[in-house]
């Protein structure tokens, strides 16, 4: 049996939230605070001993696991090689056949599904203190063209038929940002900068298990809103493929989702715990908006400031005028501005079922606008691990 949580184990920003989240769900409002006190027990005992070795060692011995598995750390040290033969293991409740339906509906839809996800569930995902981690280290702020076109490229790769088998670049990825986020947890903790009696742990397993269930459940329902539907089979095998991911980037079944019921009620309960929107979330949410039009290649500054209030409305409108507020967005009147997206989804559906040409088209079009915004490298993904805490003092990830 569980103890029940002590007050004094709360971290002090949380326990307003949770005070009124517990009224919803006790049991899991517990839960959900209980994890912003654990980081990733596996991924971090592992960075801790890497970061003994001199640095070329450290990035050989990460890229070798990721790359090739346990076949070839044969000579690797022990928390190496106890790490990646770990994350070999696949979930019983993981079905490699029932994803390929789930990326058939992402990309039928995926210039929607993007700007779903840009505009809404990446925005919302800064309204955690899951900003405070990224604010201070800059990641974000500093270099947002780049951590948007990843974030991008990460979608993509998961979506893509056999991107999470164990070879796949989606697999690689997830894997890839689960040891990032444990690189950064490890030195935040160790920062005056961070304050583990105010936030608990930084990028906690109650933030990455939020994230998943934001990135999956309510990407959704954000783009039903822009006219995307999918059908019940797709919508199942679309949350199988983000459980997975969560499954790679650490999340521990003690938080994670099993359906899109349990992740819609998650994000509900989880959000409830959250304090409001900080300055930091306030920081990260407009910097992003502000680097999607350079991500899409407008450079020209009244023509990036255009595109930057059009994606402000449209994140208005799917976020809602409360959160918008919060993060200090222009108002704008959004009336009409999902119901034209709507309207445009469903014209264009209706003509392509009438003339399957203009499907295959609209397919290979949305991919190609989907590559453009993503990061591709000529020497494919890079596994180096952030050196130093604040982004201005070490290089590109």
């Amino acid at each position: 049996m569980i103890e029940r949580l002590n007050e004094d184990d709360i971290p002090t920003d949380y326990r307003a939230g949770f005070a009124q989240a517990k009224l919803i769900d006790p049991p899991l409002a517990e839960n959900y605070i209980r994890h912003t006190l654990i980081g990733d027990p596996d991924a971090d005992l592992l960075i801790e001993f890497l970061a003994t070795l001199p640095p070329a060692e450290r990035q050989q011995w990460i890229s070798k696991g990721i790359e090739t598995g346990p076949s070839g750390l044969a000579d690797a040290p022990y928390q190496v090689r106890e790490f990646f033969e770990k994350i070999e293991e696949v979930p019983a409740w993981f079905d490699p056949k029932k994803v390929n339906k789930g990326c058939a509906g992402f990309h039928r839809h995926s210039t929607m599904f993007v700007g779903a996800f840009v505009a809404g569930v990446l925005v919302e995902g800064f309204a955690t203190l899951i900003s405070k981690s990224f604010c201070i280290t800059g990641r974000v702020v500093d270099q947002g063209v780049r951590r948007l076109k990843q974030n991008n490229r990460h979608l993509m790769e998961i979506m893509l038929p056999g991107g999470l088998e164990r070879h796949g670049d989606g697999w690689k990825l997830s894997v890839r940002l689960r040891l990032v986020h444990a690189q950064i947890r490890v030195m935040l903790k160790h920062s005056e900068d961070w304050d583990s009696a105010a936030w608990g742990v930084p990028i906690s397993a109650a933030h990455i298990g939020l994230a998943t269930a934001v990135f999956s459940a309510l990407l959704l329902k954000r783009a039903e809103l822009l006219g995307v539907k999918l059908s019940d089979e797709e919508r199942e095998s679309f949350m199988m493929i983000w459980r997975y991911t969560g499954h790679l980037m650490g999340v521990p079944e003690s938080i994670h989702f099993d359906s899109e019921h349990s992740a819609l009620h998650l994000h509900r309960v989880g959000v409830m715990c959250e304090p409001a929107p900080s300055f930091e979330s306030i920081i990260m949410a407009n910097a992003l908006i502000n680097s999607a039009p350079i991500v899409a290649g407008i450079t020209e500054p009244q023509a990036r400031r255009k595109l930057a209030n059009h994606i402000y409305k449209i994140s208005r409108a799917l976020i809602g005028p409360e959160m918008a507020d919060q993060f200090n967005f222009p108002k704008y009147n959004t009336f009409g501005v999902l119901a034209f997206f709507r309207f445009k989804n469903g014209m264009e559906s209706l003509l392509q079922r009438f003339f399957p040409s203009l499907e295959r088209s609209s397919r290979a079009g949305q991919f190609i606008e989907l590559l453009n915004v993503s990061l591709y490298t000529d020497e494919g993904i890079r596994y180096r691990m952030p050196d130093r805490l604040y982004a201005e003092e070490d290089g590109e990830l």
